[in-house]
């Protein structure tokens, strides 16, 4: 379930953060049909993204959040973050899509998008996905 960028604070922490898009995986019945979204009750998302980061994000702040992944794109570059033991580890695969070479394959994708157009790039990464899980 996609949130896009939202506003994740947790006031016992007096932490907050706005990811450029996240998304709840595992946890979406969870927090299916709320409006909002109280982190001292409900679960992180499942996924952040953080895209070509202009300020300083915080890795620290989704690891005291609990948010198991993140993901940075940053000069072309796709980072993937898991959280194990509290604390971030890179890592070459993600844990809610752990077969997919998505490292390397997101910013191929992302390179084309200039000259094909978003709509293209995104129909073409669907199928792309779809046929890497119906081969597994």
């Amino acid at each position: 379930w996609p949130l896009g960028s939202t506003t994740f604070k947790n006031e016992l922490m007096q932490q907050g953060i706005e990811p450029d898009d996240c998304f709840y995986i595992e946890n979406e019945a969870k927090v299916r049909g709320k409006k909002r979204i109280d982190l001292t009750v409900d679960p992180p998302p499942d996924l952040a993204l953080e895209i070509d980061v202009t300020s300083r994000t915080h890795p620290n702040i989704y690891q005291n959040l609990g948010v198991p992944e993140l993901w940075k794109f940053e000069k072309g570059k796709l980072k993937i973050y898991v959280l194990e033991n509290g604390e971030y580890a890179e890592s070459e695969f993600s844990i809610h899509f752990p077969d997919l070479p998505l490292t390397d394959t997101i910013p191929e994708y992302l390179e084309r998008s200039p000259f094909i157009g978003w709509n293209k790039t995104m129909n073409t990464f669907r199928a792309w996905v779809q046929e890497q899980l119906s081969a597994k």
